[in-house]
């Protein structure tokens, strides 16, 4: 069996979700950052960063077929779910709330894989 043929949909939608989702981390800490004013306080910086850097790696656990996937996705549920609710503090804000979709997004693929894999 060929690799590309062991990712199924489901993996393969999980993998897009967190690589969609870290971009938009990364945007969306930049985005922070250039606002006068920043709403944002440091721990709130932090958790996106983590959030970028979880997804993006969860996404490459995925792709390359780790054994440790499953724990990673839900790892990085449990990171998604914290940046969603953080970005839902600030509704008024398209930005974080662009974020925060993409983070329950990725939530859901990522409770799919770790349950698969389980």
């Amino acid at each position: 069996m060929q690799h590309a043929e062991m990712i199924n949909e489901n993996m393969r939608k999980a993998i897009e979700e967190c690589m969609s989702c870290s971009s938009l981390c990364e945007e969306t800490i930049s985005y922070c950052m250039d606002m006068p004013g920043t709403m944002m306080d440091a721990a709130d910086m932090r958790l996106m960063m983590d959030c970028a850097a979880v997804t993006r790696t969860c996404a490459d656990l995925m792709c390359r077929m780790s054994p440790l996937h499953g724990e990673m996705c839900a790892m990085c549920a449990r990171v998604c779910r914290a940046c969603a609710e953080m970005c839902e503090k600030m509704p008024r804000d398209a930005q974080l709330a662009r974020l925060a979709r993409s983070c329950r997004s990725c939530l859901d693929s990522c409770n799919a894989m770790a349950g698969a894999a389980a």
